[in-house]
């Protein structure tokens, strides 16, 4: 037995991460790994690849919105979801190693168990026990007792589970029955381990597939198991005599998905090879194509009354197909509980109707199934998905990204704001990139995954990585800097503190004192920064480097009492320096040598000036070549600087040799050329642009300089 409680030990190397999306994204962004129906009120549950499990009503007419709800809180790929309890409640499992406990019907999350120690794939479900069993990639599987975990509190959230260990690999599929007298689980060393959930002990091993077993399905009274092989293979297994009694051979790649008909005499698969066929179990001649999908199939389920399927595929779109009967499958029978809405008529969802059939009705085998897309069944309903970004290009501003999706749309984001700033339609991306792509080098300051179809950006790793890129107001945000003005920004350290804008943690030793003035920042607190704000409805995800998800929340929530005192556990030191400190980041330095140019004898013989030994000078790396033609006049050249405002003084002139009045207000760069590899700068460009782009080189960067000839 395991006692594990639900918070993190310790204080470990935290990095910061932000997803740009729209307010409610109420379509799926990227593939569905995962359905589940609720046939008492015709609510369908998606989970994402994009991270968020959606509610529909499955029983809507085409002019009816079908979407009801999201329900967000995993960071990554929800890989498997059950329903439970009647429907009340929800597990799910993540790619960010987290099962999730859910009100199904409010929709939020009541609890996150953190005991798996990578990917979780797989959940199985005894309904008579209200047990839940989930599994993953650290090949150790979780028994659960619901009732158990749909108590959790916030202050009382200790959780006790059994653990059932031996699998040599890591499980990509679970299954059980009603009664929980049977557990099988299917992994990448292509076997099925059976278990005993009642003692944890391990009944049988059964091998026969060549690959992962991605997909099962135990019987009702645990006698039988049906699994799915990415080897193309769906086999038939007996546990009590611990063989394999059927091989199907109907799918020409992975099998991914199966779903039994109540007496377990017909198996409804999904493949990798995008079709989704019945086969009967007793006589594998009865197989016949239930349609073919435009991508490969994830996941199945019935419908309300069990007369089609819902599929869902790489692809963001969820199908229902209606299941006709045919001649080869006469004695399939729709279920005992078809009468349950049977009088609601077809699905049809956000307007896709059966004019766009993609499989018409009619009967094939297998061998001919695998030709074309006639079959037992026609779409009756598709609950349409959005585009996911597929690729993306950071600008050299280190602020602006191109992007492109799955429907070859591009557009432009802001990543400073957190925000879609245009959508540009399908122009081409390569000579997007050419056309905006600018001569200047700003420091790396965050990275982006596309993991789940939205952009999600992960700020660097520490301070060093995060504040790296400072440049100058009217560089990077001259939208915002004053006339005349030119202060410098760090995009890192804004960012945060617009994120975080709401967070206010209480002092070291706080008092209840001052009233609610104090939660309405009236007590002199500084919130948020002078340039910008971003969405309140951004999540924002703290994390271990290299590990494990700890904190979820949006921007806006971090006001609320329990998100506050979540942050103050979880935030990096570093990052409340600078939202809450307001401590200004480090300038990063660079170091250069300033030489002047052989030319400058013959200019002018009357100066002596040191060609050999060189000046070595160290300045903040965003500082434009201009300010080291202003050093070379006044410092080196013992010239007289144009005057910030009105004419120069003549008594001053009469000292300068070199300058009269009406040179003296001629600015640096016009009369000083710096030169780096014998390529003249441009006066706009920084120290850290010259290096990158000219320079090339590790060694410390080196300018000539030499005056301009009139």
């Amino acid at each position: 037995m395991l006692t594990h409680k639900n918070n993190q030990g310790g204080r470990k190397k935290m990095q910061v991460s932000f997803v740009i999306r729209d307010a409610e994204e109420k379509r799926h962004r990227n593939g569905v790994n995962a359905l589940q129906l609720d046939p008492l009120n015709g609510r369908l549950y998606s989970a994402g690849r994009d991270a968020i499990i959606r509610v529909w009503n499955s029983t809507q007419t085409s002019t009816q919105e079908p979407y009801i709800q999201s329900m967000e809180h995993h960071n990554d790929w929800v890989n498997d979801i059950v329903l439970c309890c009647g429907g009340r409640n929800l597990i799910s499992a993540s790619c960010d190693t987290t099962v999730k406990v859910w009100n199904a019907h409010k929709g939020f999350c009541m609890s996150t168990l953190r005991t798996h120690r990578d990917y979780v794939q797989a959940l199985a479900y005894a309904k008579d026990r209200e047990q839940v069993a989930s599994a993953g990639l650290d090949k150790a599987i979780f028994l659960w007792d619901v009732n158990t975990l749909t108590a959790l509190t916030a202050s009382n959230n200790t959780v006790t589970t059994s653990s059932i260990t031996g699998s040599k690999d890591s499980i990509y599929s679970l299954a059980m029955n009603p009664s929980g007298t049977i557990i099988v689980s299917g992994s990448t060393e292509n076997t099925l381990r059976i278990w005993d959930p009642r003692t944890c002990n391990k009944i049988a091993k059964l091998k026969g597939h060549t690959e992962n077993v991605k997909a099962l399905v135990v019987s009702e009274d645990g006698t039988q198991v049906v699994s799915g092989s990415s080897d193309g293979k769906i086999k038939l297994w007996s546990i009590g005599q611990q063989r394999c009694i059927q091989t199907i051979s109907v799918h020409s790649e992975g099998v991914w998905a199966l779903l039994m008909t109540d007496n377990f005499s017909h198996v409804i698969s999904g493949s990798r090879d995008k079709k989704i066929i019945m086969t009967e179990l007793r006589n594998l001649s009865n197989s016949v194509l239930i349609c073919e999908e435009q991508a490969p199939v994830l996941s199945l389920c019935y419908n309300i009354d069990q007369t089609g399927v819902w599929a869902t595929t790489w692809n963001s779109d969820v199908r229902c197909w209606k299941l006709n009967k045919t001649d080869k499958l006469s004695n399939y029978n729709y279920s005992s509980n078809s009468s349950i809405n049977s009088n609601s008529g077809p699905v049809v969802v956000d307007g896709s109707a059966t004019a766009n059939s993609t499989a018409a009705v009619g009967s094939t085998n297998a061998a001919s199934a695998s030709g074309g897309t006639q079959g037992m069944g026609y779409e009756v309903a598709c609950i349409k998905g959005g585009a996911a970004i597929k690729k993306y290009h950071v600008l050299n501003d280190k602020r602006f990204m191109l992007t492109k999706d799955s429907e070859q749309n591009v557009a432009i984001y802001d990543v400073l704001k957190v925000k879609k700033v245009e959508d540009l339609d399908k122009v081409d991306y390569e000579e997007e990139i050419k056309k905006r792509s600018q001569r200047v080098y700003v420091p790396n300051w965050f990275t982006v995954d596309l993991k789940t179809g939205m952009p999600t950006i992960v700020l660097g790793q520490d301070e060093v990585d995060c504040f790296a890129a400072w440049v100058s107001a009217e560089a990077g945000l001259s939208e915002h800097a004053e006339s005349g003005t030119d202060p410098k920004v760090n995009y890192g350290s804004l960012l945060l503190q617009a994120l975080l804008e709401y967070w206010k943690p209480p002092p070291p030793h706080h008092h209840l004192q001052g009233g609610p003035d104090m939660e309405n920042g009236c007590d002199g607190d500084i919130r948020g920064n002078e340039y910008f704000t971003v969405p309140k409805h951004t999540p924002i995800i703290f994390s271990e480097v290299g590990g494990r998800n700890v904190c979820r929340l949006l921007v806006k929530d971090a006001a609320g009492e329990t998100e506050s005192s979540l942050l103050s556990e979880t935030v990096p030191s570093w990052v409340t320096n600078v939202v809450i400190e307001r401590t200004i980041p480090k300038f990063i330095k660079l170091p250069f040598y300033l030489l002047a140019h052989p030319s400058m004898l013959k200019q002018d013989r009357s100066k002596k000036l040191d060609l050999i030994n060189q000046e070595r000078l160290i300045a903040n790396e965003f500082i434009q070549c201009r300010k080291v033609c202003e050093h070379v006049l006044e410092k080196v050249l013992g010239t007289e600087l144009p005057p910030s405002t009105g004419n120069s003084n003549s008594s001053q002139n009469n000292s300068q040799s070199d300058a009269n009045s009406e040179g003296s207000q001629v600015p640096a760069e016009e009369r000083i050329e710096l030169l780096c590899n014998d390529v003249v700068c441009d006066p706009n460009m920084d120290l850290r642009t010259v290096r990158h782009f000219i320079w090339k080189q590790s060694s410390d960067l080196t300018f000539h300089y030499r005056t301009k000839s009139n």
